[in-house]
């Protein structure tokens, strides 16, 4: 089964948030809508600006642990290096 390892942002260089998911599709939807009460809803994260794919979910799992001890530097980094503009990556997302 396939992973994702996904970062959305409040706003360009706002908060970060990094998660991972077996349907991107469905947990976008859940950030989005605020359907699961926590730090995306508490702080606004919902702009999706980064999306990774992996063949197998454990190794989205531990790539997404990884991201999470880079410092928010690297993070911003490995958002502009394919998304300079930080635009809203969900739509992309939302037609696959």
């Amino acid at each position: 089964m396939k992973g994702y390892v996904y970062i959305l942002a409040s706003k360009k260089n706002g908060t970060l948030y990094t998660g991972v998911t077996s349907n991107p599709s469905r947990r976008l939807l859940e950030h989005t809508r605020e359907l699961t009460p926590g730090f995306t809803s508490r702080y606004g994260v919902k702009t999706l600006v980064w999306l990774e794919v992996h063949d197998l979910v454990v190794n989205a799992i531990r790539r997404e642990k990884a991201i999470k001890k880079y410092p928010r530097q690297w993070k911003i980094n490995l958002i502009e290096a394919v998304n300079p503009e930080w635009k809203d990556l969900s739509a992309w997302l939302l037609d696959t």
